[in-house]
């Protein structure tokens, strides 16, 4: 969803006036709706909304991003007994030119209300994309606005379309019937599902997966704003209808909310969206499980930073915990 507004938000900077109602119809209005996401939550429970540090005419957004390769129907809304396979906290800063986007590994210890400590993914296959996002909000302390999720299955369309995405992987893996050796590997649709989904064989296991992920959406967000894809019109129609198409968002998000956030974030680019990863201790067993054990000092000054909307002018204090710039 990351990638479609602001892909969409350039779109619509072109054509602005008479082409409204036909990219709401055939973009917007290509995108499946969840329903009832935030309906059970307890609004007094909640996090408060946030107030930018500087008037900026908006306030910041925040959406919590699910990836999955078996997203239900927009009426299900997530796969009975199925967990997400990645989970991202996604922020629009309040001027609409910053963005920054957490991965929170899948495998992290946490309290899920009224389950215990568990896998933060168990929340979405014991209550749906709700109890996640209550699970997200209290680790977190940071109001989740909307919900997006992600079918990976749809990513590939999206990277044929593109005619392939480029990445660099650090060593060579080998997962399902595809080797990535060392080095720029030019990926299909195929390709980028066996490397995005392989987690075994790699010596960071689940966070060299986080990495990868992160490194694929910068490749692909990169792909569909270079010349090649403006210059042509069928591939970037192609692309736009397979985003759009791979993603469902929550009902309180219509049509020309999601065109006017779009327009709003004509001004964001590779250069102005900041990857981070909640900061994590180590790792370890919990019964028969692998987990990750999160540092809460540290992701307290994160999410605070955050809710605060200066996440971004403070990076640098995370830098040493950032994942690797190369995925192995």
């Amino acid at each position: 969803m990351l990638i479609s507004v602001s892909v969409l938000g350039v779109v619509l900077a072109l054509l602005v006036g008479g082409g409204l109602w036909f990219l709401s119809e055939r973009y917007a209005g290509n995108v499946e709706r969840v329903s009832a996401v935030f309906d059970d939550l307890d609004e007094e429970a909640r996090p408060a909304a946030v107030t930018p540090a500087e008037e900026a005419g908006e306030k910041p957004l925040t959406f919590l991003l699910v990836g999955s390769d078996t997203r239900a129907t927009a009426d299900e809304g997530v796969a009975v007994g199925g967990r997400s396979d990645a989970i991202m906290v996604a922020r629009f800063s309040a001027d609409r030119r910053h963005a920054q986007l957490i991965s929170i590994p899948r495998d992290s210890w946490v309290d899920i209300p009224g389950h215990g400590k568990n896998k933060i993914n168990a929340a979405y296959a014991f209550g749906g994309p709700t109890l996640l996002i209550q699970t997200i909000e209290q680790l977190t302390e940071v109001r989740i606005d909307h919900y997006v999720a992600i079918d990976f299955q749809g990513i590939i369309q999206v990277t044929d379309d593109l005619g392939g995405v480029d990445v660099v992987v650090a060593d060579t893996t080998s997962n399902g019937p595809y080797t990535f050796p060392a080095g720029v590997n030019h990926l299909n649709g195929d390709q980028a599902r066996w490397y995005l989904g392989q987690r075994y064989g790699l010596p960071g296991g689940d966070f060299d997966r986080v990495r990868r992920q992160q490194q694929y959406l910068q490749a692909m967000f990169g792909k569909m704003l270079s010349s090649d894809t403006f210059t042509n019109p069928g591939r970037m129609d192609a692309a736009l209808l397979a985003v759009t198409s791979a993603v469902a968002v929550d009902d309180g998000l219509g049509n020309a909310d999601m065109l006017a956030l779009a327009y709003s974030l004509r001004g964001l680019s590779l250069e102005t969206l900041d990857f981070f990863t909640a900061p994590v201790l180590g790792t370890g067993t919990e019964g028969a499980a692998s987990v990750v054990y999160l540092d809460q000092v540290s992701a307290d000054r994160m999410w605070a930073y955050l809710r605060s909307d200066s996440l971004s002018q403070n990076a640098a204090e995370f830098r040493d915990q950032a994942l690797p710039d190369v995925p192995r």
